[in-house]
């Protein structure tokens, strides 16, 4: 017999869902499924790490979020790291600042 759920559990819940939902939404959109699988995977990880569970609000779950994103773009960027082997610039030419962005003879003042 399963055990019916608190209501503040319920609530809590129905947090989690929205905030997991919205990351793997967004991170859908902008990388795809595959990314958004394994997104998802940290987003739990996360989750388990915290050892107990985050407060009432969808901020408080947002850090949730946040640890998973720094896992999404850790990955992202060991991708592109392996993928295209980085060579320095041999280009030292500076290109000029336009006059148009410079502050005139008063500065800030």
């Amino acid at each position: 017999m399963e055990k019916q759920p608190r209501p503040a559990d319920a609530g809590l819940m129905v947090i989690a869902e929205r905030e997991l939902g919205a990351f793997i939404g967004a991170v859908t959109e902008l990388f795809g499924p595959e990314q958004a699988k394994l997104a998802a995977e940290d987003w739990v990880s996360e989750l388990e790490l915290m050892g107990a569970l985050p407060g009432p609000t969808r901020r408080d779950w947002g850090s949730v979020t946040v640890a998973a994103s720094a896992q999404l773009a850790r990955r992202l960027n060991t991708d592109v790291d392996r993928q295209t082997p980085r060579v320095a610039s041999t280009d030292t030419k500076v290109s000029p600042i336009p006059s148009s962005n410079c502050f005139g003879p008063t500065g800030l003042a």
